[in-house]
């Protein structure tokens, strides 16, 4: 597998029990998908500009929505960022990026239903 980030077996052992229950047909490798996802987010790309490597860019893509929908992220970043207790320093960035004008959107949509008062699921 040619893929320049992976989530080793330690990180995914630690979030591995936030992911909901495969439901008939197994779900595609999670630490493909999953280690596709943050490469994408964290470069800021476009999902069909995944390299191939993480497997179809309209897989990674569907896996981000639905589990962005049912809270599985947010509850992965919460258990992520509580065990690290209290911080002995808090930084302030005042760095800003333009939003695309459909950038909006992804709030009326319920991607992220900690903000977007969508209703939730499960």
């Amino acid at each position: 597998m040619d893929v320049p980030f992976l989530l080793n077996e330690a990180q995914m052992r630690r979030i591995a029990p936030f992911f909901p229950l495969s439901h008939g047909i197994p779900r595609v490798d999670d630490r493909r998908i999953i280690s596709g996802i943050v490469y994408v987010i964290k470069h800021g790309l476009m999902w069909r500009d995944a390299p191939k490597g993480y497997g179809p860019h309209k897989t990674i893509y569907n896996r981000f929505v639905r589990w962005s929908r049912l809270g599985v992220f947010n509850r992965i970043f919460a258990e992520l960022a509580g065990g690290a207790g209290e911080p002995d320093r808090i930084m302030i960035d005042a760095t800003h990026l333009k939003a695309h004008r459909t950038a909006s959107s992804l709030l009326k949509g319920g991607l992220f239903p900690d903000v977007s008062g969508a209703p939730r699921v499960g």
